[in-house]
């Protein structure tokens, strides 16, 4: 691969390669994308102190995250559709993630199914559930997580109605995609992307299809889709799931003290303070600016960590000393995927831990575990 230095030049080269509707996907929020935008923003209001004469020698970015060892504390977010940015993207990210030692997370929504990812690794992974109105289907997603041998249950609590994404209705996503003039352009014009999807058959939802009821081909999973996600979810809800999972249990989509304290009182192992990555409630704050208010009221009984906005070690590093106990990176991941497949996600974790281990450094520290708000400049 050419020379990429951070995760921007990531960001341009999959702009390149991947079909518009599916780089749109990746890259947008809702309405105005206004929160979308304000999750990378603040993160750059936030400033570091810069400390010098400090012994930097022996330095370590080794944590844990839910008591699992990680190389740094970094985990590969869910994220739909993954395996249409780059052929079988979810196997091959879920390869770099366990060479890299980090945790990759299995999205419901995913091309590669649960089984293809178990197929291709050594190591547990995490799989994130949407909470179906068919509760049979959500039990064999569950069990199936289970045979996997997934470590964690991921269980995303804020899409319980679908966030109105603009770009997404004007490019007429869908997967597989459909063979309209505009998208049969945006096609040939990614002749790689084209040569990779037409090698593999898994292009469409391979956690749904053959798995709920009365959804055996493309033709009847839009029908599902559209009224599967339930408005109904409660906090019931996420005890009855809890038990039938019965492992390590994290909440994603807290953005508020109040849910937090009520997450925090679930048994659930850690929650993620998320936006959805400003694909959701678009006019909410930022993840990293209501942080420090959920780690101050909860941090103390529940493991914490975040996602949304995240594009650099310095980044990372921000997060962790606002109370983070793990941090997690969707787009980064899928800029590489989109631009180099496996190879091109190893490049997004090893840019990240680059940054990471100096910025580290400059500020004075040796070990992250030692990183606290004394490292932020007032």
């Amino acid at each position: 691969m050419p020379l990429h230095l951070d995760i921007a030049d990531l960001k341009a080269m999959a702009r390149r390669r991947v079909p518009k509707m599916f780089f749109d996907y990746a890259d947008s929020g809702a309405w105005t994308e206004g929160t979308y935008r304000a999750n990378e923003e603040d993160y750059q209001k936030i400033k570091l102190r810069q400390r010098v004469l400090v012994d930097m020698t022996n330095r370590s970015l080794a944590s844990t995250m839910i008591g699992q060892p990680v190389s740094m504390p970094v985990a590969l977010a869910p994220t739909g559709l993954t395996g249409m940015q780059h052929a079988d993207g979810e196997m091959l990210a879920a390869q770099a993630a366990e060479e890299f030692g980090v945790p990759f997370t299995l999205s419901t929504m995913s091309i590669c199914s649960i089984e293809d990812v178990a197929s291709v690794t050594k190591k547990p992974f995490w799989f994130q559930l949407y909470v179906m109105r068919d509760r049979d289907f959500v039990r064999n997603l569950i069990e199936r997580a289970k045979a996997a041998n997934c470590s964690a249950l991921v269980l995303t609590l804020d899409l319980q109605i679908l966030g109105q994404r603009h770009k997404d209705l004007r490019n007429g996503l869908s997967a597989p995609p459909k063979f309209t003039p505009k998208h049969v352009w945006q096609m040939a014009t990614r002749p790689l992307w084209c040569m990779q999807m037409l090698k593999t058959p898994r292009r469409t939802f391979g956690n749904i299809v053959g798995h709920a009821k009365n959804v055996a081909d493309i033709s009847s999973l839009s029908a599902w889709t559209a009224e599967q996600f339930d408005p109904r979810l409660s906090w019931e809800n996420v005890e009855e799931i809890r038990k039938m999972w019965g492992g390590p249990l994290i909440l994603k989509g807290i953005l508020d003290v109040e849910d937090a304290r009520m997450a925090a009182n679930t048994g659930a192992d850690a929650i993620i303070v998320s936006n959805h990555g400003g694909r959701q409630l678009d006019g909410a704050p930022s993840s990293i600016s209501m942080l420090p208010r959920i780690v101050d009221a909860v941090g103390d009984k529940i493991e914490v960590h975040i996602d949304g906005g995240i594009r650099s070690g310095q980044d990372v590093m921000k997060a962790i000393a606002l109370g983070a106990k793990g941090t997690y990176i969707g787009r980064p991941f899928l800029y590489g995927l989109g631009a180099g497949g496996k190879t091109g996600v190893k490049l997004a974790l090893d840019i990240i831990r680059k940054e990471l281990d100096i910025t580290m450094a400059l500020c004075g520290k040796r070990d992250i575990r030692d990183v606290n708000r004394d490292v932020l400049a007032d």
